[in-house]
């Protein structure tokens, strides 16, 4: 298309002064989106600089695993997770500034999450048919953007991160004297909670392409192409995954603080 042809067709377009046409509620989804992100925000910033509270034998925070801090693991009791001590008394602020790194930035580089704050934090665009007030547009071609294509090694990261959430929630089957077969309230929040972490990540579009992505021939890689199968499923429903285990992570690093901190009495804890 020539430059004079293309000149003639816009000239010839109705000129609509309205930013959309729509008459539905447009604006409800972004709106909501930036409430749900934005208290999670909020709350995990709060959570993570508290420092305290944040364990309950045999209940560990998701947002304080794994034990980083030296002399944790004592503080934790014989019976709790594994101290890993990286972090001597040097470290002043809480450990969970280094944790919150890999699940923030698997989630902030996500190709889901991308679009949910992409419209409702930069309106870019705020919903289909919505005109953006952004007068220019690079795509992801640029810094800080270009960063997102580091989506696959958080993907890497956190799996590792979901295997230690696992043990956590195995070692909520154990009591404070180490004996197998407790299940309590808390047994169930963090079982939960690596159930919701998993399904999030084997939905991801990386995972997904990282099993059978670049395969020509599915017929030559049946146990690759089975696995593929079964990762798909879990990509349809990989938004649904995104927040639930968002809002589960924070419901259980809550529970764990109000148990620790005796908000919360009771025996079936």
């Amino acid at each position: 298309m020539t430059v004079q042809s293309a000149s003639r067709r816009a000239a010839n377009r109705a000129a609509i002064g309205a930013r959309t046409l729509r008459t539905d509620r447009w604006w409800l989804q972004p709106a909501v989106t930036f409430g749900v992100l934005f208290s999670f925000i909020v709350y995990a910033t709060w959570a993570a600089f508290v420092n305290e509270d944040y364990f309950y034998e045999p209940y560990l925070s998701p947002l304080y695993s794994p034990c980083l801090a030296t002399g944790c693991g004592s503080v934790h009791g014989s019976h709790g997770v594994p101290e890993v001590g990286v972090l001597g008394p040097w470290w002043v602020i809480s450990p969970a500034i280094i944790i919150l790194i890999v699940p923030l930035g698997f989630r902030m580089t996500c190709y889901y999450y991308r679009k949910a704050y992409y419209r409702s934090f930069w309106l870019s665009p705020p919903a289909c048919a919505v005109a953006e007030p952004h007068t220019k547009y690079t795509g992801e071609t640029r810094f800080p953007l270009i960063l997102q294509n580091i989506h696959r090694y958080f993907f890497y990261l956190g799996v590792i991160l979901n295997c230690i959430l696992t043990y956590d929630a195995v070692i909520a089957f154990r009591d404070h004297s180490g004996k197998w077969g407790h299940v309590g309230l808390g047994t169930i929040v963090l079982v939960l909670n690596a159930i919701f972490l998993w399904g999030y990540s084997i939905g991801c579009h990386s995972c997904r392409n990282i099993i059978a992505g670049r395969l020509n021939h599915f017929s030559k890689h049946p146990i690759r192409y089975t696995l593929w199968g079964k990762v798909s499923w879990f990509n349809r429903y990989h938004m649904q995954f995104a927040w639930v285990s968002l809002i589960w992570v924070a419901l259980t690093d809550l529970y764990v603080r109000l148990v620790a901190s005796g908000t919360i009495h009771g025996g079936w804890v």
